[in-house]
């Protein structure tokens, strides 16, 4: 039987591996991870979702030490998907439109280093379409007056799940904190 801890709050689905063979996954970082989370596990394709730390310095790293900056981690959102259901640029399409990429080492009123946003592919594939879709999304930004997008694209950073307290925690408190807020630009596949 599955631990019950591991289980998506939402779909009931098995938060770690092994996921049905189709399924792909990438990491995104656009801010608090309690917001960006619910935005994935609402699509149509998404398997599941998971919240975590990545891109930083250390080892098993934890939300007291990632608020008090000591890791250099992004506070990210793991998202598997099925790609016969939903393409990954429609995943991207759903990150660039919902947070401000020009933002830095913040996202409104949540300022620090764990809030910069980030795009942590898994194969050369998805580096190639993200590097794309920033190009495409900083013309878009371009138009409606922004600065540069900020947004760093790498492959291979390990990811490290948060505690389960902080999985799907806008489904278990509905009126929790959610900073998710877009530039108002809309992409286009």
């Amino acid at each position: 039987m599955t631990d019950p801890q591991l289980l998506h709050f939402v779909n009931n689905r098995a938060l770690l591996p092994p996921w049905p063979e189709q399924m792909q996954y990438v990491d995104l970082a656009m801010g608090c991870f309690w917001g960006a989370e619910r935005l994935f596990w609402q699509l149509d394709g998404v398997h599941v979702t998971m919240v975590g730390y990545q891109g930083g310095d250390t080892a098993n790293p934890n939300y007291t030490e990632i608020c008090q900056k000591q890791t250099n981690h992004t506070e990210s959102v793991q998202v598997v998907f099925d790609p016969a259901m939903i393409s990954f640029e429609q995943i991207l399409m759903v990150f660039w439109e919902n947070h401000d990429p020009t933002q830095g080492n913040r996202q409104g009123n949540d300022i620090g280093s764990q809030y910069r946003s980030m795009i942590f592919t898994n194969t050369d594939d998805q580096f190639d379409q993200a590097n794309a879709s920033l190009a495409a999304t900083q013309k878009l930004l371009n138009a409606k007056g922004f600065g540069e997008i900020t947004t760093s694209i790498t492959t291979g950073a390990k990811f490290w799940m948060a505690e389960e307290e902080h999985q799907q925690y806008l489904a278990k408190n509905p009126g929790g904190y959610c900073s998710i807020k877009g530039t108002g630009i809309t992409c286009v596949v």
